[in-house]
């Protein structure tokens, strides 16, 4: 007889599905999206740039792992099959820009976060407990998310090194990308989120942005 899993019973074995695949490298997944950095030009870095530019790329890389925990939590919890494609299809977004994130990397010799399984279970949890809210709840999650992000990465477009374009054209992309997924959020019916929340997920998202730069 098969066993009838709980809720909480459900959320916990999608994190541990989740995290037990977490070490699969992420060029092993097949990219449906090609970098927009292709064709753009590499630029003359200095070696204190490059630092600059993967700490930069560091923590959006860490941003995006991330944000895939979110709408893993919040599809995982979703009471409407509609809105559950919904989030994983945006979900497999992010996939692509993790993917661009680390290709990045890569070329700027440097390596992601080392703090990745803690990003996405603590973002998984938050995504989770947004989705057990309530479908509109968790849409406005998804919106102010999203526009924390698309702010943040015009920050970065701020601070990135001028001759860094490969870079620039990674952010711009991601940044159309973060804004159209609040738009759509927006659309379907999210719920505006109460100022300490949205000042709570800011405070967070300093901690990480931090962290990220470094290690």
């Amino acid at each position: 007889m098969s066993r009838e899993y709980s809720a909480a019973d459900r959320l916990l074995i999608g994190l541990q599905q989740r995290l037990s695949g977490f070490n699969r490298a992420a060029s092993s997944r097949a990219t449906t999206m090609p970098s927009p950095a292709r064709g753009a030009p590499a630029g003359d870095l200095a070696d204190s740039e490059r630092r600059h530019a993967a700490g930069l790329m560091r923590v959006n890389h860490a941003g995006e792992v991330a944000a895939q925990a979110l709408y893993h939590g919040q599809a995982l919890a979703s009471r409407d099959p509609l809105l559950r494609e919904h989030l994983l299809q945006a979900a497999d977004e992010e996939r692509a820009h993790l993917q661009w994130c680390e290709q990045r990397l890569t070329e700027l010799g440097e390596k992601p976060s080392l703090l990745q399984p803690l990003w996405y279970a603590g973002s998984f949890a938050m995504g989770a407990a947004a989705g057990i809210a309530g479908d509109r709840w968790s849409l406005g999650f998804v919106e102010e998310t999203e526009k924390q992000v698309a702010e943040h990465l015009e920050e970065h477009l701020q601070k990135l090194p001028v001759d860094d374009a490969r870079s620039r054209a990674v952010i711009e992309a991601m940044r159309a990308d973060e804004q159209r997924h609040g738009q759509e959020a927006h659309d379907l019916g999210g719920r505006p989120l109460p100022a300490p929340v949205r000042a709570l997920m800011k405070r967070v998202a300093i901690v990480m942005k931090t962290a990220a730069y470094r290690f």
